[in-house]
């Protein structure tokens, strides 16, 4: 029976990398989808609908969230002025889970969530304990080390890669996203366009 962390990867094994750039994934060692028939490394050509759904797949597993969470955000970035793609992409890394993971100061994305929802986590000093709030510019993410040691702890152990928009205080534990991610230097290995595609079926 596969373990909860496995379970978290069969994309990866799927698709034959893992989807969160992690050296622990069974994708490292087994770049190849599960079953009887995976290690022929046969993978079939997938149809037009096929490509567009993996790709939908792809990016909810990154960020770990529903389907009806994806659909909300994609809706939400139709509105208005602007490109749907660029909003819906930018909309789901200032999520503050994705913050928080993308900082260091979470492992995983999973664990970021937790944090989260544990009210480990505070945005200008104040607890944020729902996943999907929307960071803004300039706003300070940082962890509770007084309520929170043995999570702090690990954070400062944390050796993420990061991105541009985000200023990183590791002695600290604060992170300022300092400016708006631009599409292409956010670390998903994703076709946005595939995605918004897929919706607009």
């Amino acid at each position: 029976m596969a373990t909860a962390s496995q379970a978290k990867h069969k994309l990866c094994r799927r698709i034959g990398q893992c989807i969160w750039d992690n050296p622990k994934c069974p994708s490292v060692k087994r770049p190849y989808p599960a079953g009887q028939h995976g290690k022929s490394g046969h993978r079939g050509k997938l149809s037009t609908y096929g490509t567009l759904l993996l790709e939908k797949q792809k990016l909810r597993a990154h960020y770990a969230i529903s389907e009806k969470q994806l659909h909300l955000a994609y809706v939400n970035a139709k509105k208005g002025q602007g490109q749907t793609h660029e909003k819906l992409f930018r909309g789901l890394e200032q999520r503050l889970d994705a913050l928080v993971f993308r900082c260091g100061f979470a492992p995983t994305i999973f664990a970021a969530k937790q944090y989260v929802n544990h009210q480990h986590i505070l945005v200008n000093g104040k607890v944020v304990d729902r996943a999907s709030y929307k960071v803004k510019e300039g706003q300070v993410i940082s962890i509770d080390t007084a309520k929170s040691p043995a999570v702090a702890e690990a954070a400062k152990n944390g050796n993420a890669t990061i991105p541009g928009y985000l200023e990183v205080d590791t002695e600290a534990l604060k992170a300022t996203l300092t400016r708006l991610p631009e599409i292409e230097e956010i670390p998903v290995n994703v076709s946005i366009m595939n995605v918004i595609e897929y919706y607009a079926r």
